[in-house]
């Protein structure tokens, strides 16, 4: 059982080893990236719901 263990954590070495990492650069314009169209989509949600609540209010009279 830690035999298997042992070597299955030397794959995950070698397949680590494989792998190509992002550059400081690439990371922080991908993080860049995804928070200006979270606050983008946000800005969206909140005038569709302000659309729609209003909507909704001007239907029931109140």
């Amino acid at each position: 059982m830690i035999g298997k263990c042992i070597d299955f954590l030397r794959h995950v070495r070698t397949e680590l080893g494989k792998v190509t990492w992002p550059t400081r650069k690439d990371a922080y314009g991908s993080t860049c990236a995804v928070i200006v169209l979270v606050l983008i989509m946000a800005v969206f949600l909140w005038a569709v719901d302000l659309l729609l609540s209003t909507g909704i209010k001007t239907l029931l009279g109140g």
